[in-house]
């Protein structure tokens, strides 16, 4: 089946999807609309020699490694509206600077780097840099729908592929997260959990009630979700009962008194999942391909699925076809806009093209 085909299968089963739903009631809300994002979004091809070296030894992790992004900015421009960061901790500066000669890596703060000492190659190795190269997108388009960051916290042991171990994160590395944040961002180009929380008792509660901002008052700005192991966002979230003065929203379950935000990686799997959640009002991130297999079998199968899902974000290696494999698999949303309405929420008023267009 053609792309162009797969695409008005999916809008069909969209419109029979959102036909069997009242309509939502009130302004459009940001858990109403569905983006395409990208995976690992600073990330850069690894250097020829780096690759083959890894590909003699592990040719399966070789493959999983083997594409790359374009600079942020081109992302925006073409209608990424959901990036992923990978951080490092370094506070002292240097620690993942063996075998380089970039001087970022000398400095104090967080490195964005997806494989310390190995898989180093980033568009912007400060988180500092990363995200003013974002901010500055941001001014330059103050309409723009809400954009999430995610964020994968790197713990790694990589000595064993010849890479660098990364530090661990302890409770100041994630306060020192969140500060580096704000230092950056300005408070009102933020949307964190006391927001959306309000008056609710938890975030969930206010989650469930639809407390989150209208598209309106969304519209130019970020907010941020940490996509992590249950350890790691029980670690950033300490004693809070949900969020109470952090930057992020976690990855938890649906029962936590601090859900909002939900990874849901397979849309095929748990497709069924991420419909009933995305209709109770949590945000769900889904991925449309993985470890570069649909792209090189120009396999539209879960992109389809994921696009289908309601998912708020769905995130792709390709927003561009990469040209070495046949059959140009991408991901974009149809009708060059950079948003649309949920698929399964029901908004039958919901125009995608007074949302946000590619320009």
């Amino acid at each position: 089946m053609t792309v162009r085909s797969n695409l008005s299968l999916l809008a069909l089963l969209g419109a029979a999807a959102s036909a069997s739903l009242a309509p939502a009631p009130g302004p459009l809300k940001l858990n109403d609309l569905s983006v395409v994002g990208t995976h690992n979004s600073y990330k850069l091809a690894m250097p020829p020699e780096t690759m083959a070296r890894i590909r003699a030894s592990y040719p399966a992790i070789a493959t999983m490694l083997d594409y790359a992004h374009r600079p942020l900015g081109e992302q925006l421009d073409a209608g990424a509206r959901q990036l992923e960061i990978d951080v490092n901790y370094d506070p002292e500066g240097g620690h993942y600077a063996r075998g380089s000669s970039d001087p970022a890596l000398l400095k104090p703060g967080f490195k964005v780097l997806h494989i310390a000492g190995l898989d180093t190659s980033s568009s912007c190795v400060l988180l500092t840099d990363c995200l003013r190269i974002i901010l500055r997108w941001s001014t330059a388009h103050p309409g723009h729908v809400p954009i999430m960051l995610m964020f994968n916290a790197k713990d790694d042991r990589n000595a064993w592929l010849g890479g660098i171990d990364s530090l661990p994160f302890d409770a100041a590395a994630w306060d020192s997260l969140d500060a580096e944040i704000r230092s950056v961002m300005p408070k009102h180009k933020l949307i964190v959990p006391d927001e959306v929380q309000g008056h609710y008792p938890t975030l969930r509660a206010a989650v469930l009630a639809n407390n989150w901002p209208t598209l309106a008052k969304a519209r130019g700005r970020f907010l941020f979700a940490l996509d992590e192991s249950p350890a790691k966002v029980a670690a950033y979230r300490g004693t809070r009962r949900s969020l109470e003065g952090r930057v992020f929203f976690i990855n938890t379950d649906e029962d936590s008194p601090a859900a909002a935000y939900l990874t849901i990686n397979d849309p095929i799997k748990e497709g069924d999942r991420i419909r009933r959640d995305v209709m109770a009002g949590y945000l769900v991130r889904t991925r449309a391909d993985a470890d570069t297999k649909e792209a090189r079998a120009n396999d539209p199968r879960r992109r389809d699925a994921a696009l289908a899902s309601g998912a708020q974000f769905v995130s792709t290696d390709y927003l561009w076809p990469d040209p070495r494999f046949a059959g140009s698999y991408r991901v974009r949303l149809p009708g060059g806009v950079a948003a649309r309405c949920s698929p399964v929420r029901g908004r039958a008023e919901c125009p995608d093209a007074a949302l946000e267009h590619v320009r």
